[in-house]
C-alpha cells in the first residue's frame, strides 16, 4: 500500500527535560474540551466579531460597536448599548452582538430585543424607526421595504414599514405548514420565505403534510406521558405536497404558481429575477434523477419557460439557486455537477438555442434552452459562490482547487473565467464581502493556526492581517496531530486521514486505537484547519493514552460525482471497504495495538460503527454507536431515496445494507446511545436492532437521553462524551 504523509506535525515543544515538561503542563477536562462544557469558550480560539457597513468594517460587542481599521485591526467606538437604550423609550436592547447595518450610506443600526425591531441613528442618537416583532417565528425582514414576513400560530403574516400587519393565510395548522423550510431541509433549502429585491413581493412555501404518517414520539416529562408525534415520511411511503405562493404587498393579492400536480415532486432553490416579474425554481422528480430549471410569471403564476434540464443515471442534487449578475439583468450564474465536479455556468436569458441533449462521462445528460457558458472547470469543487465585485465584473468563490482538504478564495472573471487567488493558498477560509464586493474579510485557520482574520482587496488580491488568535491550548499537554493519505479500496482514489497520537507518545509502545467514523454524504472529517479539524474529544482520549484515527471514505463530500456517488443504492458497503483499508494501514504501524481496536460514530457514523462491528467482528473489540440508522427503510424519503432508491425498487440493496439480520454477528462490546425523541433517526432504528440482538442472543448495551433529539444539547453533551469515554476505558484498555 502506498502511504503519503504530509503537512504539519503539531507537537508541544519545550527546552525543559521531558519529565519536567510533562509534570508542568496542564491536563484537559471535558469541561474544557466539549461543546457545552463550562470552560469550552475559554479553550476555543479567540475571535473578532465583525460585520460590514457598506465598505466599512465594523466590530460587534455586547456593550458597544464601532469601526475597525482595515490595516491594523484597531477599533474605534461609535456608540454604546447605553446610548441605544437611552434613546429607545423603554425598548431595551440586551446586547449588540447581532447588530446589522442594512444601509451602506446611512448611519442606521438594526437591533432587536425580541419585542421591537429598531433602527438606531448613531449620529442623531435617536431611534429612527421601530417595528413590533413580538411572537414572530421564522422572521424574514427586507431592508429595502422594511417589511417582515413571519409565522405565528401556524399562519403566515407580513408587517409593513408603517406597522400594518396582514394575515396572508387562514388554513395553517400542523398539517398545512406555511413559510418554513420544506422537503426536510434537503436541496439546500433553509427557509420558507423569499423576498424580491424591492421587498414588495413575497414567495413562500405551502406544505401539505396531512397525508404523511405520524411517528409516535412521547413526552415523558409530563405527569402522564403524552403523545407528541412527528410527521415522518419514510422511504417508499407517502410524502408531503409542496406548492409555492406569491403575495403582492401593493395589491394585497396572493396567487400560487401553476406548476402542476405537486405529488412526488420537489420544488427547490427559489430565486427572483432582478425586475421581480419572474420566479425561477429547480424542480425535481421523486426519483431525484431529473431536474428542470423553470421560470414562472410572478403576477399570474403561469409557467413561462424551461431554462435547463439535467438528468442522471444515479441522482441530480441541486443545492444552489441561480444568481443574476449585478451588472447584467439578462445573465445569471447557475451551478451544476454535470462534468463531474460542482462548477459555475453563465446563462444568457436573451439568447435562445436549440436544446440538444448532451451526455457526459459521469452518467449525466443535459439540455440547454438558452446560451450557456461554463465559467469554472477542473478536477475540483466550487464549494461556495460568495458574491460579486460588480465594478470588476468578477464573482468570488470558495473552492478546493489547491487541495481536496483545503478551501481557498478566488476572484473569477465572468468574461474570461480567469481565477485570481485572494488568500495565502493554505488552510480553510471563509470570506464575507462588503456591500460593493470590493473588500472581503477572510477568517481562516491552518493546521497550526487557530484563527486569523485578513482583509482582502478582491480586485488587487492585496491582504492585511487584522487579527491573529493566540493558541488557547498553550500550557496544556497537547497530543500530536498529523494528516496523510492512503489509497481507497479501488486502488486508485486518494483518501485523507487524520491521526491523533497519545499524549507523551512513545513509538516503542503499543496503544489502544479508536477509529472515529462518519462516512456519509454532505460531510467530511479531515481538512487543513486547526489540528486538521480534530474533534476535541479526540484530544481527551489521546490524553488518556489512546491513538485516534479518522478517515474520509468514498461517499463523503467535496470530491466530485464519481467519489460521492460510489455508494449509490449500497450505503455502507464501499465505505466499509475504505475504512478497512485504513485498518490495514493501522496494522502496518508498530505502535498500534490492533488487538485493542475500537470504533465510534454518530448518525451515519453510528450506522457505520454497527456495520463495522458486525461485518468485521474479529477486528473491532469495542464500539459506541450514537443515533444509528439500522435499516434505511425507516429513514426519511428525501435523503433515503436519493442514495438508496425505494425499498420496492432496490430490495437487494435495502436487505444488504440492513443491520437487523446482522445482529447475530455482533461479537465485541457495543454501546448504542440515542436521544429518546430523535426526529431525524427515529428511535425505532436502535430499538429494532436491540430486539434482533435479544432474539439472536447477542448482548449490546443501551443508553438513552430522555427528551433529547439527534444530538445532546447543552451540558448533556459533556455527560454524553464522558459516557463514551468510560465505555472505551472499561472495555478497550
Amino acid at each position: 500500500m502506498r502511504i503519503k504523509t504530509f503537512g504539519y506535525a503539531l507537537i508541544v515543544l519545550s527546552m525543559l527535560p521531558a519529565m519536567t515538561m510533562h509534570a508542568q503542563l496542564k491536563q484537559f477536562t471535558l469541561e474544557d474540551l466539549n461543546f457545552g462544557g463550562n470552560n469550552y469558550y475559554n479553550m476555543s480560539p479567540k475571535n473578532m466579531y465583525i460585520t460590514w457597513w457598506g465598505d466599512r468594517l465594523m466590530y460587534q460587542d455586547a456593550e458597544e460597536t464601532g469601526t475597525v481599521n482595515m490595516k491594523t485591526g484597531e477599533r474605534k467606538m461609535l456608540f454604546t448599548l447605553e446610548e441605544v437604550n437611552k434613546a429607545s423609550d423603554g425598548d431595551k436592547v440586551r446586547s449588540m452582538m447581532n447588530v446589522r447595518y442594512p444601509y451602506p450610506d446611512e448611519p442606521l443600526a438594526l437591533l432587536s430585543n425580541g419585542k421591537r425591531r429598531i433602527l438606531y441613528d448613531w449620529q442623531k442618537k435617536t431611534v429612527a424607526w421601530r417595528q413590533n416583532c413580538e411572537g414572530e417565528t421564522f422572521a424574514d425582514w427586507n431592508s429595502k421595504s422594511r417589511t417582515v414576513a413571519f409565522v405565528k400560530g401556524h399562519q403566515l403574516f407580513v408587517t409593513d414599514a408603517d406597522g400594518k400587519t396582514t394575515q396572508i393565510t387562514t388554513d395553517g395548522s400542523r398539517d398545512i405548514v406555511y413559510g418554513q423550510a420544506v422537503h426536510r431541509n434537503e436541496f439546500g433549502i433553509m427557509s420558507g420565505t423569499f423576498w424580491n429585491n424591492d421587498g414588495n413581493r413575497l414567495a413562500f412555501y405551502r406544505m401539505d403534510q396531512s397525508m404523511v404518517t405520524d411517528y409516535p414520539q412521547v413526552n415523558t416529562f409530563a405527569r402522564i406521558a403524552g403523545h407528541e408525534p412527528d410527521k415522518y415520511p419514510m422511504a417508499g411511503m407517502t410524502s408531503h405536497k409542496v406548492t409555492v405562493g406569491v403575495h403582492d404587498m401593493n395589491t394585497g393579492k396572493t396567487i400560487y404558481l401553476n406548476a402542476g400536480d405537486p405529488t412526488d415532486r420537489y420544488f427547490t432553490n427559489i430565486a427572483w429575477s432582478p425586475d421581480s416579474k419572474t420566479i425561477y425554481i429547480q424542480e425535481l422528480n421523486r426519483d431525484q434523477n431529473k431536474m428542470r430549471l423553470v421560470s414562472y410569471d410572478a403576477e399570474t403564476g403561469n409557467k413561462r419557460d424551461v431554462i435547463y434540464e439535467e438528468s442522471s443515471d444515479r441522482y441530480v442534487e441541486p443545492q444552489h439557486p441561480i444568481t443574476f449578475l449585478p451588472w447584467d439583468n439578462g445573465k445569471f450564474i447557475m451551478q451544476s455537477q454535470r462534468d463531474g465536479y460542482n462548477h459555475l455556468y453563465v446563462v444568457d436569458t436573451n439568447t435562445k438555442v436549440y436544446p440538444d441533449t448532451h451526455r457526459t462521462d459521469f452518467g449525466v445528460a443535459y439540455r440547454e434552452y438558452y446560451k450557456t457558458k461554463q465559467l469554472t472547470s477542473g478536477n475540483f469543487v466550487v464549494q461556495e459562490a460568495v458574491g460579486f465585485n460588480a465594478k470588476k465584473k468578477s464573482i468570488i468563490i470558495l473552492s478546493n482547487e489547491k487541495s481536496p482538504i483545503q478551501s481557498n478564495l478566488f476572484a473569477v472573471n465572468t468574461t474570461t473565467g480567469k481565477r485570481t487567488a485572494l488568500d495565502n493558498g493554505r488552510g480553510v477560509h471563509h470570506g464575507v464581502l462588503s456591500a460593493s464586493g470590493a473588500l472581503m474579510y477572510d477568517k481562516y485557520s491552518e493546521p497550526d493556526v487557530p484563527r486569523n482574520i485578513e482583509i482582502a482587496n478582491t480586485a488587487t488580491a492585496k491582504r492585511d492581517m487584522i487579527f491573529s488568535a493566540p493558541d488557547p491550548w498553550a500550557g496544556y499537554n497537547v497530543p500530536e496531530y498529523s494528516c496523510g493519505s492512503i489509497k481507497a479500496a479501488d486502488g486508485i482514489t486518494d483518501l485523507y486521514y487524520r491521526m491523533v497520537k497519545p499524549v507523551n507518545f512513545d513509538p516503542a509502545k503499543k496503544y489502544p486505537t479508536v477509529v472515529y467514523v462518519y462516512g456519509g454524504p454532505h460531510a467530511h472529517n479531515v481538512d487543513a484547519r486547526w489540528h486538521y479539524m480534530s474533534r476535541s474529544w479526540e484530544t481527551y482520549m489521546a490524553q488518556k493514552g489512546y491513538l485516534l484515527f479518522i478517515l474520509d471514505n468514498r461517499g463523503s463530500e467535496n470530491r466530485g460525482l464519481a467519489f460521492e456517488q460510489a455508494t449509490f443504492r449500497n450505503l455502507g458497503q464501499e465505505e466499509m471497504k475504505d475504512q478497512m483499508k485504513g485498518v490495514e494501514y493501522l496494522r502496518s504501524l508498530p505502535y498500534v495495538d490492533t488487538d485493542r481496536l475500537g470504533v465510534h460514530g454518530w448518525s451515519f457514523g453510528g450506522f457505520m460503527t454497527i456495520s463495522l462491528m458486525t461485518h468485521y467482528p474479529d477486528v473491532f473489540k469495542v464500539g459506541v454507536a450514537g443515533g444509528p440508522v439500522t435499516d434505511w427503510k425507516w429513514y426519511e424519503v428525501m435523503y433515503g431515496e436519493r442514495y438508496m432508491d425505494t425499498p420496492e425498487s432496490n430490495p437487494e440493496g435495502y436487505k444488504r445494507t440492513s443491520l437487523i439480520d446482522k445482529a447475530k454477528d455482533l461479537k465485541g462490546r457495543l454501546q448504542i446511545i440515542i436521544g429518546m425523541n430523535d426526529p431525524t433517526v427515529v428511535p425505532q432504528h436502535a430499538l429494532q436492532f436491540i430486539n434482533a440482538c435479544t432474539e439472536a442472543g447477542t448482548q449490546p448495551d443501551f443508553f438513552v437521553y430522555p427528551g433529547e433529539g439527534h444530538n445532546m444539547s447543552g451540558h448533556k453533551s459533556v455527560h454524553l462524551h464522558e459516557r463514551i469515554t468510560r465505555y472505551f476505558e472499561d472495555y478497550l484498555k
